[in-house]
């Protein structure tokens, strides 16, 4: 018999994305449910990245990341968002978004700390900050709108509070916010002297003329802002898992820590991949969410066609459906039916909160080809009711 493991993540059970993506695979479902697209990223990007495993430096490169990388995002930054940074101080690159949380979470926060938890949130972001010795503290968002308010953040900040964990644009709600909402969450921030760690992965995904808003562009919050982005995300190619971290030298000197000793390093050739890909033309991008937005357009459309009631989607690779009109009050039971009866698969928006879930969303991703997302809708054609 082994001793106790971590009761963190010992306790956990199988993630409702492996859950419904393993589903989905025995049964020969089309997977709308893990969001990934199914095109293969752009190609110059991806061959720089093999032009440099075959003829670069294989060998560790420097800590904080690759120089041509760590200038290219603070150029890349202060193009897109305003924003000015000091590539080498302020700039640091991970093995993806999710070890720059990790990382992040286990450095700035002590045991006991208060961190400000926005429901629905990514799956990764409570484990984390519990096995750090945060102390979650949640705000509720609600469909349709997804919004938060002055007395939602006041419940929840408090003198304990050194930390808030923002997604923006939001996974799964598919919310952007804007340069209000950021101001107010700000305000909460200076008030009790709290860090924002902003996962901002979806920044250049977003729609119908938006421009993402980045914390550390707000007003007082430059010294107190975690910014971190994802090549993934960026560039369509999920499992190349580069994040871009962004802070200032005060917060950028522990965080680095973090990094140093979780990964220390990130694949060079890929960062050499994603540094050519950062200086790419405006239209790149342009097209990029043009792509998207017009894939989102199309899937709602034969989704409202089919009887549904789909949420606003302002930005990411996702979409929500109301199911409440449909008579469903139980989502996780629905995407087990959508499954099993319509060889489709989906996400259950319950799966994403802490406690008090509704229960009445589920979330598509429609990053797809046409193909694809046309044949999930031939096979949506008939729900059978619970």
């Amino acid at each position: 018999m082994h001793k106790p493991m971590n009761p963190i993540f010992a306790g956990l059970t199988t993630s409702v994305f492996e859950t419904m993506s393993a589903r989905a695979r025995e049964t020969q479902s089309i997977n709308l449910g893990q969001g990934f697209p199914d095109d293969p990223g752009p190609l110059d990007v991806r061959q720089k990245a093999a032009d440099a495993v075959v003829h670069g430096w294989n060998q560790y490169p420097p800590m904080m990341g690759l120089p041509e990388l760590r200038q290219a995002i603070a150029r890349h930054y202060q193009h897109w968002q305003g924003l000015t940074l000091d590539w080498e101080r302020e700039v640091m690159v991970t093995s993806g978004a999710t070890e720059a949380l990790a990382g992040a979470l286990m450095s700035l926060i002590a045991p006991g700390d208060e961190v400000v938890l926005f429901q629905p949130l990514y799956d990764a972001y409570l484990p984390l900050v519990l096995r750090a010795g945060g102390v979650p503290k949640f705000v509720k968002l609600s469909p349709p709108h997804w919004r938060f308010d002055e007395a939602a953040l006041a419940e929840a900040f408090s003198d304990r509070t050194k930390l808030v964990l923002f997604n923006n644009p939001q996974n799964p709600a598919a919310v952007v916010y804007g340069r209000e909402d950021m101001e107010l969450l700000a305000s909460f921030c200076i008030r009790h002297d709290a860090i924002a760690l902003c996962d901002e992965v979806w920044e250049h995904v977003v729609f119908d003329g938006r421009r993402h808003v980045s914390m550390l562009a707000i007003d007082g919050m430059r010294e107190r802002t975690v910014k971190i982005g994802s090549a993934g995300k960026i560039f369509s190619l999920t499992g190349w898992k580069v994040g871009l971290v962004a802070a200032c030298p005060d917060l950028m000197k522990v965080l680095s820590k973090a990094h140093q000793y979780i990964t220390f390093t990130t694949p060079p050739n890929l960062q050499a991949a994603v540094a050519y890909g950062l200086d790419k033309q405006d239209d790149y991008f342009e097209t990029m969410r043009a792509g998207m937005m017009r894939s989102r357009d199309r899937f709602t459309k034969g989704l409202i066609e089919r009887g549904f009631t789909v949420l606003p989607s302002e930005g990411t690779y996702f979409l929500a459906v109301d199911l409440a009109p449909l008579g469903e009050h139980d989502d996780l039971a629905f995407c087990q039916r959508l499954i099993e009866n319509n060889g489709v698969a989906a996400i259950p928006m319950s799966a994403f909160y802490a406690h008090d879930a509704v229960r009445t969303t589920v979330r598509f991703c429609f990053a797809k080809r046409d193909e694809t997302l046309d044949e999930a809708l031939k096979r949506l054609e008939t729900l059978k009711k619970a």
